[in-house]
């Protein structure tokens, strides 16, 4: 049954915004507010509110989670690779404000001051996962590593980060990225 599968993924988001909230994670800003967009990077601010400069990244998710998806459960249908999805981006949001992983972005990162994301942040972040995933299901291939590609240019000549430099600098640290992160 079709319509069931949007109840999962609510379902998904919604346990996903309550284990966040049970390991101590702010449901919005501590500055008592929401925006829509928040551009400083380097700000209190920064993973607190509904999109910011990491948004991109979390579209792009949605597209390799698409491309992932088709190629292990093609036969499956939009909806329950959709809801798979969900899961993983679910999974990372948690797992991406723990402990271990904050202290890992301010030691192998530029983040020195980043205290993970709001809960309101993280939900916003599996939407964004979800708009790359819908946008995958319509455009061709190309479309969507060209734009992917376009998100990760412009990501990374705005702030100096985008989701390839996250990765890299959490799994190996270079130094002289880092240097040219801080601006040096």
């Amino acid at each position: 049954m079709r319509s069931r599968w949007p109840l999962v993924i609510l379902g998904i988001v919604a346990v996903t915004a309550a284990v966040l909230l049970a390991m101590g994670r702010v449901p919005i800003c501590a500055c008592g507010y929401v925006s829509l967009w928040h551009g400083e990077v380097n700000s209190s601010g920064n993973s607190q509110h509904l999109t910011d400069w990491y948004t991109p990244s979390h579209v792009i998710h949605g597209f390799l989670f698409y491309g992932l998806t088709w190629l292990a459960m093609r036969r499956a249908g939009l909806w329950p690779r959709a809801a798979v999805a969900t899961a993983l981006e679910a999974a990372w949001e948690i797992a991406e404000n723990t402990e271990a992983v904050i202290n890992r972005y301010r030691e192998a990162t530029i983040a020195l001051n980043y205290h993970g994301d709001s809960v309101i942040n993280s939900v916003a972040d599996i939407g964004a996962m979800l708009l790359g995933f819908w946008l995958a299901s319509l455009l061709p291939v190309w479309a969507t590593v060209a734009l992917a590609a376009v998100m990760e240019l412009v990501v990374g000549w705005v702030i100096r980060d985008n989701l390839a430099l996250n990765v890299l600098m959490l799994l190996w640290p270079l130094e002289a990225v880092r240097r040219w992160q801080a601006g040096g």
